[in-house]
């Protein structure tokens, strides 16, 4: 009996910030690859998590939240999102569905309406994902859905919820049946392309999100400077936390030192919980007042830093 023939593919998940693309992603590929925060427009890079379905390789490009960009910083990650949809085989566009329910016109929201725009200008057709369905009643929504998806052709419709999985196999079922007959791009046992000390520092980064999703601005970024592994299987890392104000630097440190403690705890709770073994996580907090425009800072994430 011949083997079945073997399937490959990029999908890109596309949308709005905080319409779930991570918490999506991370749901297919079963394992953290991306941060998930409260806060909006916190993905600032492509990252790619792979998930196998029999013979199917599928490739999922979780991109920034697309956006209207103010900063130089927002410019480079709306058009990496961009870039991931123009070079996916595949593209996810997903919306919030208490978004719809906002509008009483049955319209996306501005963000997801300059996406579809994007994705007509293109030329690409795209499976709507229409995430968070457990927030709202489905007779309501329903009606909703028929007149946006009236609005644009997409080529299939997903109603999910992506923090707890509902639908979500039959998406990767779907997808994994439309990704193009080739061969695996990535070994059967790897989850992510994301290097691990940038995902430690993007857990981290999560982590201060999480705690001070009220205080802090965006302006903050984090860096793991030295990743050493030691004899007895554990791993150091030094990790910088980069702010742009001294008053930012008195949030993080907290009173006597007492929330970096906090936040070095449950990041390093959480990367061993990762990793697999003992991590000794050692967090500094410097103020740089222009993080966001060191061109180093930029190729880090993958990103193309504006010219002007």
């Amino acid at each position: 009996m011949s083997e079945p023939e073997t399937r490959c593919g990029f999908v890109a998940i596309i949308g709005a910030p905080n319409a779930g693309k991570s918490t999506l992603v991370n749901r297919l590929v079963g394992s953290k690859v991306s941060i998930v925060s409260r806060k909006v427009q916190t993905t600032r890079m492509r990252v790619r998590g792979i998930v196998i379905e029999g013979a199917s390789q599928i490739v999922f490009v979780d991109t920034p939240g697309i956006f209207e960009p103010k900063r130089k910083l927002d410019q480079a990650m709306v058009a990496a999102a961009w870039a991931g949809a123009t070079d996916a085989d595949l593209i996810c566009l997903i919306v919030d569905a208490p978004e719809l329910v906002r509008d009483p016109n049955g319209h996306a929201g501005r963000d997801t309406a300059r996406i579809v725009q994007g994705l007509k200008d293109a030329r690409r057709s795209a499976i709507l994902i229409v995430n968070k369905v457990d927030a709202i009643k489905r007779d309501l929504l329903l009606p909703l859905v028929d007149r946006f998806r009236a609005e644009t052709k997409f080529d299939e419709v997903f109603m999910i919820s992506a923090e707890k999985g509902d639908r979500t196999a039959d998406l990767v079922r779907y997808l994994a049946a439309q990704v193009p007959p080739g061969p695996w791009a990535y070994p059967e046992d790897q989850a992510s392309d994301i290097p691990l000390r940038l995902l430690a520092a993007e857990i981290t980064r999560e982590r201060i999100y999480d705690r001070l999703h009220q205080e802090l601005p965006y302006a903050t970024t984090v860096v793991t400077e030295q990743w050493l592994e030691m004899k007895d299987g554990s791993a150091r890392l030094e990790q910088t936390i980069f702010v742009e104000r001294d008053g930012q630097k008195a949030i993080v440190l907290g009173k006597g030192g007492t929330l970096i403690k906090e936040l070095g705890s449950t990041a390093r709770t959480e990367m061993e919980a990762l990793f697999g073994h003992k991590v000794h996580l050692f967090l500094h907090v410097k103020v740089r007042e222009n993080w966001a425009d060191d061109p180093a800072h930029y190729r880090e994430m993958g990103l193309e830093r504006p010219k002007k």
